[in-house]
Parts: structure tokens; C-alpha cells; sequence
């Protein structure tokens, strides 16, 4: 499997774990931003499947981190964390394994290519993977303490991408 394939595969089961996920909980915020995340493992899919075919890309650019943001402003808002349940924890930690990994692998293969088009995209994708991560590390603080997570999360200092 080269690694294009599986790049594509990884990114794959990281939409499906998300779309499994969201699936799962009832907080709908929290399915919000499962499907965003999800949405950008296909965009990333789609990145590489033209990456494979050696045709020309423009890096990603989206504006997950303030629409996650705007939602847990929402969430806290509307004092929408009745539904959070913190046995969610495990699913949201596996979930930034996931990520991490990703990064590290984009990471990696970045200073294996030649091209230069190819290698900028690849870090890209690994910038976008440790946002995800972060974003992860978001939820586990808002269900964990909804009340003080606004306050606390330093969303100013990640440019988005």
C-alpha cells in the first residue's frame, strides 16, 4: 500500500469514528462538531486522492475553529450540558490518539517527499490534525467543567487555517 492509500484510509476511518461518534451522544452541539470534524477527514481525503494523481491543490482552508467555538458559546449559553455525559471522556480521548497520530504521520511523510507542493501540503494537513486534536482537548474541558471552559480556553493564539 503506498502512501497515498494509506493516508486515504486513515482519514477514512477517522470520518467514520467521528460520524460513529456523534452518533452516540445526545448533546447536539457536541454531534455539531463531531460532523465538522468528520466533514474535514473527507476534505482531507479528497486532498490526497488528487495528491495520488499528481494533480494541482490549494492547501485546505476552513474556518472550523471559530464555528466549533461559536457552538460551545452556544452550548454554555443555553446551559446545554444536562446531556454531556463524562463517560463520554474515553471516546473524545480516543479520538485525539487518532488525530496525533495523523499529525505525526503527515509530519513524517513531509520530509520524505521531493515535491515541494506535496511536502506544503502535508503540513498542512498535520496543522489541520493538531487544531482537530485541539478542538478535542476543548470538549474533554467543557464537559469535564462547562461552567468555567469559556473562560479558560485560549482560542485567540490558533490561526485559522
Amino acid at each position: 500500500m503506498n502512501v497515498y492509500d494509506y493516508a486515504m484510509r486513515m482519514e477514512k476511518d477517522g470520518e467514520n469514528y467521528y460520524r460513529d461518534s456523534a452518533q452516540k451522544i445526545n448533546n447536539a452541539g457536541l454531534k455539531k462538531i463531531l460532523g465538522m470534524l468528520a466533514d474535514a477527514e473527507v476534505r482531507h481525503y479528497d486532498i490526497l486522492q488528487k495528491m495520488k494523481k499528481n494533480e494541482k491543490i490549494q492547501p485546505p482552508h476552513t474556518d472550523i475553529l471559530s464555528n466549533v467555538k461559536n457552538i460551545f458559546v452556544e452550548m454554555q449559553e443555553a446551559k446545554d450540558t444536562v446531556s454531556v455525559n463524562i463517560s463520554q471522556k474515553d471516546l473524545y480521548k480516543k479520538a485525539q490518539e487518532i488525530e496525533k497520530k495523523s499529525q505525526e504521520f503527515y509530519s513524517e511523510k513531509a520530509t520524505e517527499v521531493n515535491d515541494q507542493s506535496q511536502k506544503e501540503l502535508f503540513l498542512k494537513m498535520a496543522e489541520e490534525e493538531k487544531k482537530h486534536y485541539w478542538i478535542l482537548e476543548n470538549i474533554l474541558n467543557f464537559i469535564s467543567r462547562p461552567q468555567n471552559w469559556l473562560e479558560n480556553a485560549e482560542w485567540y493564539h490558533l490561526d485559522e487555517y
